[in-house]
């Protein structure tokens, strides 16, 4: 807010410089926004950014001063991100180690996977700084039918405690259905917290969020403080995590609303994939709600006994891990493990995501794999839902499909499933999209899948997707109009920003 005073203030003085003092003042001014612009993008450069970031935000405060100084206050300055977040990096890193139960590091035999599934292993334990479970059991959990009514039914067997976070919540039909369960368990003397992201839950009600408080649950708001007139709106927490009991949990891309139940006109059929979690594994999503919880509130309750039950191992076959990513983590964790999950893949590289805008090392990493010889494809939404990623996300089809990658336009409907599968046999699910946004600004959580009786499911459902796709061709595509090519570069310009 205070930047956009200044800037108008000084386009006022500067027009009116212009009407009663004449040119003096009028250049004066033209001087000193050059100079103004000239040093915050000096300043850009010598933060050693992404190369492609940094002539992003230099070209727009070259093209468009004006604007480009409003958009870099909102969301370029990395200011706050380092005074807030690098607290929360140091706090989580703490919590991990002081939590992390011996338990959760035995009977780590990798001897079963060869070399390279090992080295993934390793790498995403390093990177995420969190546990492999060989002793937790994956249900995956198509479409908002399947979820949903696995959602409610786990919620009211609750008999301690019940946290929730979400993106996205809406006061509709399948919203207020929860609600009233949470009340329920809530007024039962379940413990009940509830957190929601600020931007994302925009249009939450103060009397929805009234009647929860009122029966006892403890209600949150990330980013509540963040207006859109500040830079901290570009940090989002995007997760979907609920754990029930300690015990069971569900992540994933579906949000709640009626929409994710294909009970929208705009989109119709919404194909989205979640998973539910039993055993030790949800101890590290307890964690990262607890993390995030304190983060928001300021209320430590990790001491609390909301880690200390007896874990219950189950028969889960195969390894699961839990990986939490954000602007709190410079080692990128999610980004990376896609990276590496990629370029190890001897067979096979399968992705959907309703909004592709990758760095350079993804789109380098699949158009290697693919000129490899490897199975690349890219299972992509027919229609939009916000069209400038949707139009970025196509500038960069003809660079994959020139590289030998299929790219499947999926017609039937919507889908918003983020996915990587590699060989068959290893999958990643969650929150995270294949985009910048994803890899850079937003608070993620996925789940890393190998040889688990889950990844076959969800192979066989992107076999099921692909039977309601167009194929694009290669000839077809990049013969376009000339218009449609223009607003799609012009739309890759603002990729580092999306």
């Amino acid at each position: 807010m205070q930047a956009l005073v200044i800037i108008g203030a000084l386009l006022a003085f500067y027009y009116f410089g212009f009407g009663v003092f004449g040119k003096t003042v009028g250049t004066i001014l033209s001087i000193f926004s050059t100079l103004a612009v000239f040093s915050i993008g000096l300043g850009i450069f010598m933060e050693n950014r992404n190369p492609s970031t940094t002539m992003a935000w230099i070209l727009l405060l070259a093209l468009i001063p004006v604007l480009g100084l409003i958009f870099y206050f909102l969301f370029g300055q990395n200011v706050f991100k380092r005074r807030k977040y690098d607290k929360k990096a140091v706090r989580d890193l703490m919590a991990y180690d002081r939590i992390e139960n011996d338990a959760l590091r035995t009977h780590q035999d990798w001897s079963m996977f060869d070399a390279s599934r090992q080295k993934l292993l390793g790498l995403s334990q390093r990177l995420a700084r969190t546990p492999i479970s060989f002793h937790s059991e994956t249900r995956i959990l198509t479409n908002g039918e399947e979820t949903f009514g696995t959602l409610l039914l786990e919620l009211r067997k609750a008999q301690h405690h019940i946290h929730m976070e979400y993106y996205i919540f809406r006061a509709d039909h399948i919203g207020t259905r929860i609600q009233q369960i949470l009340i329920e368990k809530a007024r039962a003397g379940v413990t009940v917290r509830f957190m929601y992201d600020a931007v994302g839950s925009l249009e939450l009600s103060g009397a929805f969020l009234k009647e929860l408080r009122d029966a006892g649950v403890q209600v949150a708001a990330y980013g509540k403080s963040a207006t859109f007139f500040s830079s901290r709106v570009n940090y989002r927490n995007h997760r979907k995590i609920v754990v029930i009991d300690g015990d069971v949990g569900f992540l994933g891309g579906l949000n709640v609303g009626d929409e994710y139940l294909s009970r929208s006109k705009t989109y119709g059929f919404w194909r989205d994939t979640h998973m539910l979690i039993r055993g030790e594994a949800v101890r590290t999503m307890q964690i990262i709600f607890l993390q995030d919880w304190m983060h928001t509130t300021g209320e430590k309750i990790l001491e609390q006994d909301y880690l200390s039950p007896q874990l219950r191992f189950t028969t889960g076959t195969g390894a699961v891990q839990i990986i939490a990513s954000g602007p709190d983590n410079e080692r990128r964790a999610l980004k990376n493990i896609f990276f590496t999950m990629i370029t190890s893949a001897e067979k096979s590289v399968w992705l959907a995501s309703p909004y592709f805008i990758p760095d350079e090392d993804i789109l380098t990493a699949l158009r290697v794999a693919a000129l490899s010889g490897l199975d690349v494809r890219l299972l992509f939404p027919a229609k939009p839902d916000k069209w400038i990623p949707f139009l970025a996300s196509h500038s960069y089809f003809p660079a994959l499909l020139e590289s030998g990658v299929k790219i499947y336009e999926y017609e039937k409907g919507f889908i918003h499933s983020k996915l990587l599968i590699t060989d068959g046999e290893i999958a990643t699910i969650g929150t995270a999209n294949m985009d910048m946004r994803s890899f850079h600004l937003n608070f993620e959580v996925n789940a890393l899948l190998l040889q688990t009786e889950s990844v076959a499911r969800i192979v066989s459902d992107f076999e099921r997707d692909l039977l309601s796709t167009r194929q694009i061709v290669h000839e077809n595509f990049i013969n376009k109009r000339f218009i449609e090519r223009l607003l799609e570069s012009a739309a890759r310009l603002m990729s580092p920003l999306l």
